[in-house]
């Protein structure tokens, strides 16, 4: 029935339940938090970190549950029936909106590992999410620019050593591991200023990537491709996406080998590495791009998308059409 509620209530609504959500299950989390601080033995702090894990799942259930009864999507998944919650993972995915979280999430989640993602190291004094995201052992690491290595050539290295010692954690217990290749969100003006090669894509940041696979050697089991592409290739906003205008989704999910000569090896320090590296995402995310393509024609086929050619979608209000 609320799927029937004009936009902007199924909007207040479902922005509603997700601040409730949020309110009813983050102080769970920042008292285990506090119980970690208090008795930091080993085997206490691996059976908080699997508690708040459990709650971060529930709320991300939630979240789907408010999902399904204000927005009337109609989904078209690919590859999500082969996943595995014991296996070691690494994601990346396109990124064009804020919805893209919430969207993996649902479809992930319970399936495998609970998406972890890697966080500078100042993100830690964030408040209250910083300690959630401490509580549920998402890893922190250090990375220095190029112009500070520069200027102290002793640090060289040390950003290596410290999201190695971040993957530690991550030896014996299921892990997945998320990060947006692009960095930020896709739009045509960030597309246009950077240059970038590639119609679909922003230029996609190997470094992060790299120092992760590099770093956690051969326990990454499975690397996941996920491809997310939304009709008439918007970009909706968040607030689009609680009103539910967001009515189609094509999701493709591709399992890809990740080649053995890239464990163990560093980024930053190994020439001939970063440039096998750099070579491996080039071809990865010219690939993408021409499925990109491919998606929205078949969105077109769905009758989700105007047909190529066709006259351009009429204004946009908050990124996607209202009818």
């Amino acid at each position: 029935m609320l799927t029937l509620l004009p936009p902007t209530l199924r909007g207040l609504i479902a922005g509603a339940a997700l601040a409730a959500n949020t309110i009813l299950l983050v102080p769970l989390v920042l008292i285990i938090t506090l119980l970690r601080i208090i008795f930091p033995l080993p085997f206490w702090q691996r059976w908080c970190t699997t508690f708040a894990i459990k709650v971060a799942e529930a709320w991300i259930s939630l979240n789907s549950g408010w999902m399904k009864l204000t927005q009337p999507m109609q989904w078209d998944i690919e590859g999500i029936t082969e996943l595995d919650k014991k296996h070691w993972y690494f994601v990346t995915s396109n990124h064009q909106s804020w919805a893209d979280i919430f969207i993996l999430q649902h479809l992930l989640n319970r399936k495998i590992p609970m998406l972890k993602f890697f966080l500078k190291q100042e993100l830690i004094w964030v408040p209250v999410i910083g300690l959630c995201w401490w509580a549920l052992d998402f890893p922190f690491m250090k990375r220095y620019s190029k112009e500070y290595l520069e200027k102290h050539p002793e640090k060289r290295g040390e950003d290596f050593e410290s999201t190695r010692r971040a993957c530690e954690k991550f030896q014996h217990t299921p892990v997945t591991v998320f990060n947006f290749l692009e960095g930020t969100r896709f739009t045509p003006h960030k597309c246009d200023k950077q240059q970038s090669p590639y119609k679909n894509l922003l230029k996609p940041k190997a470094g992060g990537v790299a120092y992760v696979l590099g770093a956690m050697g051969s326990s990454i089991q499975s690397f996941l491709d996920i491809t997310i592409s939304y009709p008439d290739k918007q970009q909706p906003s968040f607030w689009d996406f609680l009103c539910g205008r967001v009515n189609h989704v094509i999701v493709r999910i591709q399992e890809r080998e990740i080649p053995t000569n890239f464990t163990g090896k560093n980024y930053s320090e190994d020439e001939v590495f970063r440039d096998e590296f750099q070579q491996w995402v080039t071809q990865l995310w010219e690939e993408k791009d021409q499925q990109l393509d491919e998606l929205y024609l078949l969105s077109v086929d769905k009758g989700w998308s105007k047909q190529p050619g066709d006259a351009k979608p009429e204004p946009l209000q908050n990124g996607l059409k209202i009818d």
